[in-house]
């Protein structure tokens, strides 16, 4: 059964309340690759130290993915149910169209397995989310995820 756009989950990241400490990148890698490796990650934290910055980037399984539209193969779809955007590894080609049309790098190269890869929301219970402690990255809703964007980056209450 579909849900509504609104009720679709989505990881919501909240800068303020992350450490910096890369645990997702490390649970999101052992998940997806059996590797504690944080460059396998499908979520990616950047530290800028002097300012004392840190932001995580992250698939958003967008409403219109780009990166879906890219793909000469159609390896790539959304999951209207679901809202999740995935990557059919027996489809890609590994033709990089999708690593270059989406706007926040959230798809990668996997050089090892010469295919590209992001996040799959690990089938609906997201390490990444599960194993943050400050709880910098959770799972809500597109509704939520909305109003989270609002109040914190247009202060719109």
């Amino acid at each position: 059964m579909e849900k509504p756009k609104a009720e679709q989950l989505v990881l919501i990241y909240d800068s303020e309340r992350c450490t910096g400490c890369r645990y997702c990148e490390i649970a999101c890698a052992y998940k997806n690759f059996g590797t504690l490796n944080p460059e396998k990650s499908h979520i990616h934290v950047f530290i800028d130290d002097q300012k004392f910055a840190r932001e995580a980037t992250n698939c958003l399984h967008c409403e219109d993915p780009v990166c879906a539209a890219a793909c000469p193969v159609d390896a790539i779809t959304k999951d209207e149910a679901t809202g999740w955007v995935m990557i059919n590894p027996m489809k890609c080609t590994g033709c990089r169209s999708c690593t270059y049309a989406c706007p926040i790098a959230a798809a990668w190269f996997d050089e090892e397995h010469r295919i590209a890869t992001k996040c799959n929301f690990c089938d609906g219970d997201p390490n990444c989310a599960k194993y943050c402690s400050p709880q910098a990255i959770r799972v809500g809703t597109r509704a939520e995820a909305l109003e989270f964007a609002r109040s914190r980056y247009l202060r719109v209450r």
